[in-house]
């Protein structure tokens, strides 16, 4: 992921009903949820939740498949991924970020 994509990325998450919307996206996992279900689990107008997903569809947070008169709304966790290893690839200046143990008083 370059910067361009990651500036694009989190321009889409930077809404509070994007992110709800990705958020449910993810926790979904692979299947993902029909553009009904995630509509009524989010509470918004279809053309308000139409919105939003193109606008995580352009930025590549999100895939989108027919199935009938379905559409079936699916998080890509390879973008996910990437988009989160570009945040962290120069993380704590390349030593570990694993917390320490904090030794006790006596």
């Amino acid at each position: 992921m370059n910067t361009a994509q990651a500036v694009q990325a989190l321009r889409a998450l930077a809404h509070d009903h994007r992110l709800a919307a990705y958020r449910s996206l993810v926790q979904a996992g692979p299947s993902g949820m029909a553009v009904g279900e995630l509509r009524d689990q989010l509470d918004l107008a279809a053309a308000t939740l139409t919105a939003h997903l193109n606008q995580l569809r352009a930025a590549g947070l999100v895939t989108n498949e027919r199935e009938g008169r379905v559409i079936r709304i699916r998080a890509d966790y390879d973008r996910m991924n990437g988009l989160i290893g570009f945040l962290t690839k120069n993380c704590c200046g390349g030593t570990s970020c694993a917390p320490t143990a904090k030794k006790k008083l006596r």
